[in-house]
């Protein structure tokens, strides 16, 4: 794996959930996931940050390679 980006997160009144897209670069391609992880918005942007990028590293591994 090359890479990991996350983009801006966001925080949906509505849905009490985080957001934000999360970049996965693999063998020179990069794959987006759009990921969301619910909690309090008072809640630890780096427990955040590490929940959304969890969040895409297991749809990331339901990508098969070839």
């Amino acid at each position: 794996m090359s890479g990991i980006r996350l983009g801006s997160v966001s925080y949906n009144d509505r849905l009490g959930a985080f957001q934000a897209r999360v970049d996965i670069e693999r063998n020179g391609t990069t794959f987006r996931y759009p990921c969301q992880i619910s909690g309090p918005e008072t809640m630890d942007i780096e427990l955040v940050r590490m929940g959304l990028t969890q969040q895409a590293l297991r749809m990331s591994d339901s990508v098969t390679f070839h």
